[in-house]
């Protein structure tokens, strides 16, 4: 008896499956939606396409993928019968993704052909942003677009603007100042007092001609509102200090020196800690003109510097070396640190060189 009812279980289940394997036909209501233009605010809009079983076996939907997460599907589940409908739910997040958009949803069934490509097209409108999204670093009663005011690069010989909003959101007139200012940075704010609600210009010039550095530079500045300092409340101002080669002629560029490396590389492999390691990095003006080391820093204080070519004119052919120091320290395993080098090559006016490390553990932390 046992025997029969197993026989009789597996001709029905193979007999289900077969059903829902076989093809048969079906017709979409339509296969793109445009939601046209609709606000972010407006929150995720949804649209259901209709699937009509016209063929004369069961209609399955086995799967349906999206081609962005943006797009999320739902779908009858169950074996549509003949005649029956299916439905697809198409929902689209527009949150943070303001713009034009065409969003696709491969809907697979038992059919010929087997693959059906629904479409999602629409514009969003971005959302207003709030006075705390638009100025983002607060500071009392006054709030800063942002808590850095970055002039990228900066010629040697030139000055630069930039501006930046300020609104005060307090309820009492508010002045701005800075402190800490270095001589070649200026900073105004118009207007000089804010009244409240009232929105001003934070302006600062970079003048390059007065800084010595090369490279990256950072200044911190201290915010006073009203005369008084405000603990903890840093405005941070970058530039890249670079070398201004966009005058010279064709003839200069061709006849300019060519800061070439040996390696800018060195591994220095397996070292203890609490260790110094001299490195050298070799190099040859294979240029024709005399090659000036401008600057020499390194991105941490282990790396002590040698810094005897700098100044010092280069001819065609000569080589030279930077010199460094690498002090292990506390170190522990692999360690990398860097040193920007700066030329008066115009096709190499920075050149960064990499050292590396495996720092044995010392024995006095084990």
């Amino acid at each position: 008896m046992k025997k029969i009812v197993i026989i009789v279980s597996l001709i029905i289940v193979t007999f289900n499956a077969m059903s829902q394997m076989a093809v048969t036909t079906t017709k979409v209501s339509e296969t793109q939606h445009d939601f046209g233009k609709f606000k972010e605010e407006a929150g995720t809009q949804s649209y259901d396409f209709y699937f009509t079983n016209t063929g004369t076996q069961p209609l399955v939907i086995q799967n349906i993928q999206a081609s962005c997460g943006c797009t999320t599907p739902e779908w009858t589940k169950q074996p549509v019968p003949p005649g029956g409908k299916a439905k697809v739910s198409a929902k689209y997040d527009p949150k943070g993704r303001p713009g034009a958009f065409s969003k696709t949803l491969s809907v697979y069934t038992n059919t010929t052909p087997e693959v059906t490509v629904l479409t999602l097209k629409g514009e969003v409108t971005p959302r207003e942003k709030t006075v705390e999204e638009l100025f983002a670093y607060p500071v009392g009663g006054v709030r800063f677009e942002s808590q850095q005011l970055p002039f990228t690069s900066v010629k040697k010989n030139d000055k630069k603007i930039r501006v930046m909003q300020v609104i005060n959101t307090s309820k009492e007139n508010v002045k701005i100042e800075f402190e800490n200012v270095p001589a070649h940075l200026t900073m105004k704010v118009n207007p000089e007092v804010l009244k409240p609600g009232e929105k001003g210009l934070i302006e600062g010039t970079f003048d390059a001609t007065k800084n010595p550095a090369w490279g990256n530079v950072t200044d911190y500045l201290r915010i006073k509102l009203n005369g008084v300092s405000q603990n903890d409340a840093y405005y941070y101002v970058s530039a890249n200090l670079v070398e201004d080669f966009s005058k010279l002629t064709k003839e200069e560029l061709a006849n300019a020196p060519v800061f070439n490396f040996e390696a800018t590389t060195i591994d220095l492999g397996r070292i203890n800690a609490e260790t110094k390691n001299d490195v050298e990095f070799k190099f040859t003006n294979k240029g024709k003109s005399d090659l000036f080391i401008r600057n020499v820093r390194s991105s941490c204080g282990c790396t002590a510097i040698q810094q005897g070519e700098q100044g010092k004119p280069i001819k065609p052919g000569e080589s030279g070396s930077i010199k460094a120091t690498f002090n292990s320290g506390g170190y522990n395993g692999q360690v990398q640190k860097a040193i920007y080098v700066y030329a008066n090559d115009p096709m190499k006016s920075e050149v960064v060189l990499m050292l590396k490390a495996d720092v044995a553990q010392s024995t006095a932390s084990k």
